[in-house]
């Protein structure tokens, strides 16, 4: 396959910085496939029309609509659970299908979703019936009795592991299923089906692997968003950026007027610069940022919307302009931020969100409901959105899914489950305190709630005088390690431009792309399995300072550690991604330090001094990769200065 993380890029505005041409790895085509058959370790079927009943013992499973037998109220679930082993890393076309076998002929369809509670084939009924997730994997029409019936439900098996399946219908006729409990082991099953790595798929693009299409990541029903800030857009004034506000006013301390000459200046790293562009280089930009974020793997943006009426507005609605113009399957989820709606009263949100609803950009679940994700939901009260949502639906016709982001879930979320499609929260941004994430969103599957898990980079915010300590990339792989082994439904990148917290992921000054590639791996291990490494990589990540370096600008505000994070520290990290084993070396500020690195991923520390840092990969005395540092190391910064710099192998 070829890269496409590499063809789109190519495809936008030459200003981007990009990097070499890709060129497509060899496919394993040749390979005859594999396939291993998993029987199903549980299974059962549960009846409305029979709440309190168990059907454990059944030899069939019964699948039905809500008007089964013209009962009114007599759907049927079937339930299915597999153990997949096995199945090998670097397994590449996998294809996972959910085998069922008829014992009726009827013309009906079943759809498979996942099962987001817990369950026991003994013990199930009705009642005590599971959380599924809404969204359909596969389905399958027409079934014929003695036949098997297969689902595609490839985009939720990610390899080893256990998966829940639950099997519903529309019809008022039942589909009528061979359960594991019939003689013969007849019943559901799990087959993957893949071809062996051949361990010649190098490619030459920018990251360690071959990013999936968008198709297939869009095939997923995890979903990737990044929250976008409209106060840090690509440009706020077309200039040149040596010269533009950016570096006018925001980069400088005695920018606008010396405002934020306390903190020496309100930020540290800026968008990628361009040169001027003709016509609304406003729109053009965020066609930009949207063809960036597409070829990264992201499936939207959450929007944070700070106004119904200034200049936020404006790029609320050019962002979601651009998204309709670029690809309307790359999906913008609208996010009222309480701080900056303080004031603005439900009657005008709603006239507000319904008019951004009507692109079809805007992001809505397969039943139709439009996702409103507050920030700060609890800015206002359960109940206020409650009467929020009912004008929307009644005087706009729109019903509204809410997955509010809450600062604080524990305390707010049994007011809010009542009215809540799912539930998020803006999350923490060191590794000590994301350390036990599946917790909230156990909870959360717990009360029948999807979950979008926040994934970060890192958190320093000079104007506020308080950062985190994020340990390198430690922090992103903890927070991505959260979300797949919770199993969240979604993720929300926290976030893809907010360079006054400094939390981006966007290609930045002072990062280029790296923090995307670095994400692209962990956002195709967690909707597609992990990939195989067929290009060697390493990553480079550091501060410009030591923690405790004082500013030669006289500053009166100086970053302090947030209470609770973990311990600050002053380290260079390699971070690799190889194909084989190979011999890492480290420079920093002239001093050299080896180690051997392991095939896949792995990761290092190497104490932080003055100078250049640099890292080189060798296998059998032969360099493969090496990344030099462009961001110099100094004991005397001009400015405080917290925000890990980052660079990659293959990228200039």
């Amino acid at each position: 396959m070829a890269n496409r993380y590499r063809t789109l890029l190519a495809a936008m505005a030459t200003s981007v910085v990009l990097g070499p041409v890709a060129v497509a790895p060899a496919h394993a085509s040749t390979i005859a496939p594999l396939s291993v058959t998993f029987a199903a370790a549980d299974d059962v079927f549960i009846s409305q029309a029979e709440p309190a009943k168990s059907f454990a013992t059944a030899t069939w499973m019964s699948v039905c609509g809500s008007t089964c037998g013209s009962a009114t109220a007599g759907q049927r679930i079937a339930l299915t659970r597999f153990k997949v082993t096995g199945i090998p890393q670097d397994a590449e076309d996998v294809k996972v299908t959910l085998d069922v076998l008829s014992a009726r002929t009827t013309d009906t369809t079943v759809s498979a979703h996942e099962v987001t509670g817990a369950w026991t084939e003994a013990a199930t009924t009705w009642n005590t019936r599971p959380t599924l997730d809404e969204t359909a994997i596969g389905s399958h029409s027409g079934f014929t009795a003695g036949t098997t019936a297969k689902l595609d439900v490839s985009s939720v098996v990610t390899g080893d592991g256990t998966y829940d399946f639950a099997l519903t219908g529309t019809s008022a006729t039942a589909t009528v299923l061979m359960s594991s409990r019939e003689t013969g082991s007849r019943g559901p099953k799990l087959t993957v089906t893949y071809t062996e790595g051949t361990g010649n798929e190098q490619t030459d693009g920018p990251l360690p692997f071959s990013l999936a299409g968008t198709a297939q990541l869009r095939g997923s029903a995890k979903k990737v968003f990044a929250h976008y800030f409209t106060p840090y857009p690509l440009s706020l004034d077309n200039q040149a950026p040596a010269s533009d506000y950016y570096a006018r006013n925001y980069l400088k301390p005695e920018g606008e007027s010396g405002k934020h000459a306390a903190y020496g200046g309100l930020l540290r790293d800026r968008p990628l610069g361009r040169a001027p562009v003709t016509g609304d280089y406003a729109l053009a930009d965020f066609k930009t940022e949207v063809k960036q974020a597409i070829a990264a793997g992201l499936d939207g943006f959450t929007v944070d919307i700070l106004s119904v009426t200034s200049a936020h507005w404006t790029r609320v609605q050019n962002l979601i302009k651009a998204a309709e113009a670029v690809d309307p399957g790359f999906k913008i989820v609208l996010m009222p931020d309480t701080n900056g709606l303080a004031s603005v009263d439900s009657a005008a949100l709603a006239a507000a969100m319904a008019k951004l609803a009507a692109s079809k950009s805007v992001y809505r679940l397969g039943d139709n409901r439009l996702v409103v994700a507050p920030f700060k939901a609890e800015g206002h009260t359960a109940a206020w959105w409650s009467d929020w949502m009912k004008i929307m639906e009644t005087k706009y016709g729109i019903k509204v899914a809410l997955v509010p982001c809450l600062l604080d879930f524990n305390k707010h979320r049994d007011a809010f489950a009542p009215i809540s499609y799912g539930f998020s929260n803006w999350g923490n941004r060191n590794p000590a305190a994301n350390a036990t994430l599946t917790a909230n969103i156990d909870r959360a599957h717990s009360m029948g709630k999807i979950w979008m898990q926040p994934v970060s980079v890192q958190d320093e915010r000079p104007n506020q005088g308080i950062y985190d300590e994020a340990g390198n990339t430690e922090n992103l792989r903890a927070t991505w390690k959260g979300a797949i082994d919770g199993k969240a439904e979604w993720v929300q990148l926290t976030t893809w431009n907010d360079y006054s917290e400094n939390t981006q992921f966007a290609p930045s000054k002072n990062a280029g792309w790296t923090y995307l590639d670095i994400n692209a791996y962990y956002l195709t291990c967690y909707k597609l399995g992990c990939p195989k490494i067929t290009n060697d990589v390493a990553y480079i990540t550091h501060r410009a300072q030591p923690v405790a370096a004082q500013p030669g600008y006289a500053q009166t505000k100086v970053m302090k550690l947030r209470g609770g994070s973990t311990a600050a520290r002053d380290t260079v990290e390699a971070l690799t991604m190889l194909t084989a084993a190979s011999k890492v070396t480290v420079t920093i500020g002239g001093v050299t330090q080896t180690y051997d690195a392991p095939a896949g991923v792995s990761a290092k520390t190497f104490p932080l001094k003055p100078g250049t840092a640099s890292v080189t990969v060798s296998r059998n005395t032969t360099a493969v990769v090496k990344v030099v540092s462009p961001y110099q190391i100094t004991a005397t910064p001009y400015v405080q200065d917290l925000h890990y710099r980052a660079a990659s192998s293959e990228r200039p």
